[in-house]
């Protein structure tokens, strides 16, 4: 399955570009619902393709989506490293907050 490097990010900047479109009598939801496949590429395409009967409102999809390539042990782990990041031996303090700040945006709701 072709990796997506962040899940979180990718569907933000996915609303972001529907964000952009105006559609006249039609539900934003459903649009977004008919579009995300698009967004995708490769494998995680065909295991949506393969899923779409099974989603009854964007909510849905998202989830399914998010529970696939951003499990919660992931979510366990970089929390995990969060709480255990040191400084390293010849780094910087901004070098070490950058690499902090780097980790924190890849985990969600932190």
């Amino acid at each position: 399955m072709s990796p997506i490097k962040d899940p979180h990010k990718h569907i933000k900047e996915f609303h972001m570009v529907c964000s952009t479109m105006r559609t006249q009598g039609l539900p934003e939801d459903y649009i977004k619902m008919k579009a995300f496949p698009f967004s995708l590429d490769g494998a995680t395409k065909d295991w949506l393709y393969l899923q779409l009967a099974l989603f009854n409102t964007l909510g849905d999809m998202k989830r399914t989506f998010l529970e696939k390539f951003f499990p919660a042990s992931r979510i366990a782990t970089i929390k995990k490293e969060i709480c255990g990041i040191r400084q390293h031996i010849g780094e910087t303090l901004h070098e070490y907050w950058e690499r902090f700040n780097k980790l924190c945006a890849t985990c969600p709701h932190n």
